[in-house]
């Protein structure tokens, strides 16, 4: 039976669609062109927390966190033009690590779209923006549209690869008062393509007759962690991640690889099967081999082709191909082997080679500790945030958040908090730098505010350290625009009323880290570092 009319606003109408699809945040930053939106919030504030920040980076780095640790759909919203900019770099940051965030910007009034006519917050083709930074956009022209309009991005949420979506509302349809009919109640099921049957025989085939066969596993592998573990128990292989896929297999497992590790394994592989991962880095840089054979099972059939055309590409979500997948290798009965000491021989080489890590090592296996089983840890682009992609142990899925390729620098403590709010039960650090703290630092407040428990570990040397390590060693030294000068980062936390400390070694760390986290309240601690071995030396 069809919902009757009710007369409503247009803002009144994305409220709630917005409770009718199970949203009960959302991360956001007023202004005028979103009054009627945050009135009708008002009006449902016992059904929808405002999370509202400082920045509009920080409402949509908050959503993307929430959305990483959850796996579920997060939505923030902004106001247009300088208020959408303002967001762009987290949104196509969510693009990049195929997070579906919802994400809803005003508009200037409907019949001034087009004209520049310097209407406020006005900029050109706005809705072209939005289309090239997410899956799918739509715009809602009248009270009526809204749920239409709302729908179709939900949908797009729950359909073919993951990533964001766009909504506009201008903010005379979010003022204006008509019937509207509501949508009946969200189907939250995901629906994939059919899974081609005869395509995962050849791909069981393939894995079974291989002598030396390898797992990727990408962020499309995060929901399906119990599969991956029981695939590669079975046929005996390395899983090998980066950095979105870390966690999908325990880091305690001799079957778990980081990236670079697992290059002496990769030129006697002769069958590598990628699972929701592009594997960008080895099929770009690593040496190719002849007579590999290349699987791919992806949901997005424009991944399969992207970089290297595969022997079987099935184009198909992991949650349905992969137990039948089991099914067929264990069916096939593969030859038992036991190929530990050659992987063991490889993790050991490993830990010699990355010892030189230091101090980042030794941080890090602080964080570790404190974080136990199921803490969470969000990187940066700083140096300890670059070898945690390398040494830094992931027990579980969606317990380390990185920014993949898009490499954001900034992202790490505003994404962090978003986390938090999504998963307050569980330990979260943020590992920053200097730099990239600063972009979101006013985010303090927000902290305060709403009562986020994250605890901050900055790592301070008073520059943008990649950079200036870059211009040192491959530019004779020719340091510019790379030094920083820096706010006494303890009593700038203490002035927004945050628990602060300063950590000058491991051990210190662990005593301020310990019980900040057991207070379980918004806390950071400053460690003042010198310069550290780079990263870029594993590849």
């Amino acid at each position: 039976m069809q919902k009757p009319h009710e007369a409503m606003t247009g803002g009144e109408a994305v409220v709630r669609e917005l409770i009718n699809a199970g949203f009960d945040t959302i991360f956001a930053l007023p202004g005028v062109q979103n009054d009627a939106l945050f009135n009708a919030l008002h009006d449902h504030r016992d059904a929808v927390r405002v999370v509202h920040t400082r920045h509009e980076q920080g409402a949509a780095y908050m959503a993307l966190g929430a959305t990483l640790a959850t796996g579920q759909p997060a939505v923030c919203s902004v106001v247009p033009g300088p208020g959408f900019l303002n967001a762009s770099a987290a949104l196509a940051t969510a693009y990049a690590l195929n997070a579906p965030l919802l994400f809803m910007t005003g508009q200037i009034p409907l019949a001034q779209i087009g004209r520049g006519a310097g209407a406020l917050h006005e900029i050109r083709d706005q809705s072209g923006m939005l289309r090239s930074l997410t899956k799918s956009a739509g715009l809602a022209t009248h009270p009526s549209r809204v749920p239409e309009v709302m729908s179709a991005a939900l949908a797009a949420l729950a359909q073919g690869r993951p990533g964001p979506v766009g909504v506009e509302v201008p903010m005379d349809v979010l003022a204006q008062l008509a019937p509207v009919r509501l949508s009946a109640t969200t189907n939250k099921e995901i629906l994939g393509p059919p899974v081609d049957e005869s395509l995962l025989e050849r791909m069981a085939d393939a894995l079974v007759k291989a002598a030396s066969p390898m797992l990727f596993v990408g962020s499309g592998a995060q929901g399906v962690a119990a599969h991956v573990r029981v695939l590669a128990e079975l046929l005996d292989v390395p899983v090998v991640s980066y950095r979105t896929g870390r966690g999908v297999v325990d880091s305690r497992s001799p079957l778990s690889f980081v990236l670079p590790e697992a290059r002496p394994l990769w030129r006697g592989t002769d069958v590598v099967l990628a699972l929701g991962s592009t594997m960008r880095v080895p099929l770009q840089s690593w040496e190719r081999v002849s007579e590999q054979k290349l699987l791919r099972i992806d949901v997005d059939p424009a991944s399969h082709d992207l970089l290297r055309k595969p022997h079987i590409a099935l184009t198909a979500r992991l949650e349905d191909a992969l137990p039948r997948l089991i099914e067929m290798v264990r069916s096939k009965r593969p030859a038992p082997r036991s190929r530990h000491d050659e992987f063991a021989a490889v993790h050991a080489d490993w830990q010699k080679k990355v010892s030189v890590l230091e101090p980042q090592i030794s941080y890090l296996k602080v964080i570790r500790q404190c974080l136990g089983e199921s803490g969470v840890l969000v990187d940066e682009l700083t140096q300890v945030g670059f070898a945690s992609r390398l040494v830094y142990p992931v027990y579980e899925p969606r317990t380390f958040l990185s920014t993949g390729y898009m490499g954001t620098l900034g992202w790490g403590f505003p994404t962090a908090l978003g986390a938090k709010v999504a998963r307050p039960e569980r330990p979260i650090v943020s590992v920053t730098g200097d730099g990239g703290f600063m972009f979101a630092s006013s985010e303090l407040a927000s902290a305060v505010q709403h009562k986020i428990g994250l605890v901050t570990v900055l790592f301070n040397n008073n520059q943008y350290g990649n950079v200036q390590q870059m211009q040192r060693e491959l530019y004779g030294g020719r340091i510019i625009a790379s030094d920083l000068v820096n706010p006494d980062f303890v009593r700038l936390a203490e002035a927004f009323g945050v628990r602060a400390g300063r950590a000058t070694s491991p051990s210190e760390l662990a005593v301020l880290l310990e019980g900040a986290l057991d207070a379980d309240e918004p806390a950071l601690i400053e460690v003042p570092v010198g310069d550290m071995p780079s990263v870029d030396r594993f590849r």
